[in-house]
């Protein structure tokens, strides 16, 4: 009975000393990750996890957010922005320019309540009349849909009556804006659309209005898990990824 006893013992001390040697191993990798990815991130972030045994925090924010915080001091080993923003993060020396990769782009659509009269927007003067003859809009108000949609209302002559029905959703809630009623259309990359109750996608812009937002990665010059930052990009980049990146209204971006 001893001798039972003591095997025991000792299996479940090896089991305990096995246990913690795993968790020890395992790294946690913090993700800064652009709001426009959360859908796609959602997905291939457990994936990546369960084959890795490694875990994923990912704070999800407006990349203007996630900037600011940047330049603050925020840690993370992996950031997720517009491929812009990369760039000038990776000049500024908080990205290691190696690690850099493109991961996918997203074009801009338009949200709509259901049961409402929907617009033509399938040409540039459908979508000019369809802004100037609208109560409301909204787009979240920092970002890249919001930097190129100022772009845009000046290239059609429209910035001024646009100024005065522009509505600024919460953080995160332009779909529920809309289906609210707070603002008759939504402007945002089709990959951050969720369904919800009372909103549904019109579709995208037309082709000649159309403009694909990029988002690339990159592993902090400061990353504490360096080694797993760089599996989560090449994660994100491999050929498995694109069936996730689709279904969520993106498309896979060429190194």
């Amino acid at each position: 009975m001893k001798i039972i006893s003591l095997t025991a013992a000792t299996m479940f001390g090896l089991m305990t000393l096995l246990a913690e040697s795993a968790a020890a191993e395992a790294a946690e990798v913090k993700v800064l990750c652009a709001a426009a990815m959360r859908s796609v991130m959602n997905e291939l972030g457990p994936r990546f996890e369960r084959a890795t045994g490694q875990q994923v925090t990912i704070r999800f924010d407006t990349v203007g957010v996630l900037k600011r915080q940047i330049d603050t001091g925020e840690s993370f080993d992996v950031a997720i922005l517009t491929t812009p923003l990369i760039d000038e993060v990776i000049k500024e020396g908080k990205i290691a320019a190696g690690t850099r990769a493109n991961v996918a782009r997203s074009g801009l659509g338009m949200i709509v309540r259901k049961g409402a009269p929907k617009p033509d927007i399938n040409s540039a003067d459908a979508f000019k009349r369809a802004m100037l003859n609208t109560k409301s809009i909204s787009y979240a108000k920092e970002g890249a849909t919001a930097i190129y949609l100022a772009s845009l209302f000046e290239r059609l002559g429209i910035t001024e009556q646009m100024k005065a029905k522009t509505r600024f959703p919460p953080t995160g809630r332009l779909v529920q804006f809309v289906a609210e009623g707070e603002a008759e259309f939504g402007l945002a990359a089709i990959s951050t659309f969720e369904e919800a109750p009372g909103a549904e996608l019109l579709g995208l812009l037309p082709t000649e209005l159309q403009s694909y937002v990029g988002y690339s990665a990159g592993v902090g010059t400061a990353a504490k898990e360096a080694d797993a930052g760089k599996a989560l990009i090449n994660f994100l980049k491999a050929p498995a990824a694109v069936p996730v990146l689709k279904a969520k209204g993106m498309e896979p971006m060429s190194p």
